[in-house]
């Protein structure tokens, strides 16, 4: 064997099992969209979001083994569709098994894509149903004319790993999908007339899952795009830009929702970190660092923008984004090609308008755009309206409230056995002139302030003998009330860990642009039993302990207690008290 012989025969096996290595990272993607999703909605439906992401592969891997893969890879048919056949079963010992595999996971991804918009209020069935439809149907089909020897392949458009193919068919399924199932219960509230009146932010029940699922995501793309690149130099190409247009995104996101809404929107900025992981799906091949970064500049503003004109404008519910991430910037990273593709990099011999290549290529890149967003908005259309009026799209508006969870498949939680309230310290009420009292020095307030900042419900002279105080207060301001009762004599009490709305008017946080009317904060509650200490000492050490100088630092409540009983020894009242005072 000469030794061109030996280096082809090497780079062939090479970049095959680098190609299988891709579609394992592609697969690995779907956990990212599992935990992505999970982590952007709300608890309760956990276990329902989780259990969609594994049919979307399960259910796409029997549908792509019937008739799928056929229509994508199949014999050219008029260069609108592949043949149909069953060569997996009566040719397996010549079967393309490594391009069955590929195609496969980034067929499921585009159906993932749908889960996220329409999370929360859709039917389990009938997700599996449209989840089948897409990857039997309308993916592989449009596929054909991208990838599979179609009319747009032969046109010369130019989709590397699916910005439009996948991205955007997906988005726009999305789109149609949220549109046509409506809100969730809550999101928009409406007139009498049904005219919007306010958007409420449904915040996601655990951003670190969220933040997982990005980094996963990000991780399973250098597979996404770099799986069919044919030569190491096209590969490392691949992977910078891969890597510059999500980081460009995400930092434009961060100093534009920065300087929009007062701070950093963590959320947002994990969305633009995976548009602009979208957005250069398509150019990856073809664009250089220049363009990435481009690519990445505009994905960062599409993705904030267009969480906002589903919002505000469309008023269509997407509870994680999709939309926004997928749709507009798999639009984008399409019609990039014809806008930024350059000769210069590896393997690429297409210029964009801005390298010196005129309008023909980002003409071929408008019309498959056009041509596939048909045949999406049709296609999916037709699929979700007959779901509708067959077995119905949504859940009950009871199952919705309690959760798909329990509902749909008989799980009390997806956190059985842990406590999904957040109690860290650090979301504390803002200061602002609504709750700001003047003065944060106890002994300097007067007896005013110290009534609006820590009040209490019952006069001390109302009380006699026994009673029960209950301190609700800060969750940080639980070791210092602690060691001041400790102080007083006070060693026993019953602590426990309470959420509460915590916003005055006027102090509204913003989540991914949405003003929150009330943030429930985390809150410890005290309930101390005294007889022998005088009340007014305790009422006095909890305020004094208590008090910053703004509305909210706590409230006490006093209970007349008529018998205290030790189990233990049987004593009663005061002598029951002795050891705790």
């Amino acid at each position: 064997m000469t030794e061109e012989m030996m280096v082809g025969f090497v780079s062939e096996h090479t970049f095959g099992i680098w190609f299988l290595i891709g579609a394992a990272l592609v697969f690995w993607m779907q956990a990212g969209f599992a935990m992505v999703e999970a982590g952007f909605t709300r608890a309760k439906n956990s276990g329902n979001i989780l259990m969609k992401n594994l049919m979307d592969f399960c259910i796409g891997t029997v549908m792509f083994i019937l008739i799928g893969f056929s229509l994508l890879l199949g014999e050219d048919l008029m260069g609108l569709i592949g043949k149909p056949g069953f060569d997996i079963f009566t040719s397996y010992q010549d079967f393309d098994f490594s391009n069955f595999v590929f195609n496969l996971v980034f067929c499921a991804t585009t159906a993932t894509i749908v889960s996220g918009a329409m999370a929360e209020r859709t039917k389990f069935l009938s997700y599996c149903v449209y989840s089948a439809v897409i990857s039997a149907l309308i993916y592989p089909i449009e596929a054909h004319w991208i990838w599979g020897g179609g009319w747009l392949a032969k046109m010369g458009f130019h989709d590397f790993a699916g910005s439009c193919a996948i991205h955007m068919v997906g988005g726009i399924s999305a789109l149609i999908g949220a549109k046509i199932l409506g809100p969730r219960i809550g999101k928009f509230t409406r007139d009498e007339k049904g005219k919007v009146t306010k958007i409420n932010a449904f915040p996601g029940h655990n951003l670190p899952l969220g933040c997982l699922g990005c980094f996963i995501l990000w991780f399973g793309w250098y597979g996404f795009n770099g799986a069919a690149a044919a030569s190491i130099p096209q590969l490392g190409s691949i992977f910078l830009t891969t890597t510059i247009a999500p980081a460009v995104a995400t930092v434009v996101c961060m100093i534009f929702t920065w300087a929009k809404y007062g701070k950093p929107d963590v959320s947002m900025c994990l969305n633009a970190s995976l548009a602009g992981l979208v957005g250069i799906t398509a150019p990856c091949d073809v664009t250089d660092a220049f363009g990435a970064i481009i690519v990445g500049i505009v994905s960062g503003f599409l993705v904030v923008f267009g969480v906002w004109l589903l919002d505000y404008k469309l008023h269509i519910d997407d509870p994680v984004g999709a939309v926004a991430v997928h749709c507009l910037n798999g639009i984008w990273g399409t019609i990039a090609v014809g806008l930024f593709a350059t000769s210069s990099a590896p393997g690429n011999d297409i210029d964009g308008l801005f390298y010196g290549g005129g309008f023909h290529q980002l003409g071929l890149q408008l019309l498959g755009v056009l041509a596939v967003a048909a045949w999406t908005v049709v296609t999916i259309t037709i699929t979700f309206l007959a779901i509708q009026a067959w077995m119905g799209l949504r859940v009950t508006e009871e199952e919705e409230i309690v959760g798909l969870d329990a509902m749909e498949h008989g799980i009390a939680s997806a956190y059985s056995g842990f406590s999904i309230m957040d109690v860290s310290n650090t979301m504390t009420m803002d200061v602002n002139e609504n709750t700001d009292l003047g003065t944060s020095n106890y002994q300097e307030a007067t007896q005013a302030q110290r009534d609006a900042a820590v009040k209490v419900a019952a006069a001390p002279g109302e009380i006699s003998g026994m009673y029960k105080v209950v301190i609700v207060a800060k969750l940080s301001r639980y070791d210092k009330l602690r060691k001041a009762m400790n102080d007083l004599g006070v060693t026993g009490m019953t602590v426990t860990q309470v959420m509460g709305c915590g916003v005055q008017r006027g102090a509204g946080e913003k989540y991914r642009g949405v003003e929150m009317d009330a943030t429930l904060l985390p809150k410890v509650k005290l309930e101390i039993i005294v007889g022998n200490i005088p009340l007014e000492q305790v009422i006095e050490a909890a305020k004094r302990t208590l008090y910053t100088g703004h509305i909210g630092d706590g409230k006490i409540f006093v209970y007349n207690v008529a018998k205290v009983v030790k189990i233990r020894t049987g004593e009663e009242d005061m002598a029951a008290l002795l050891d705790v005072e």
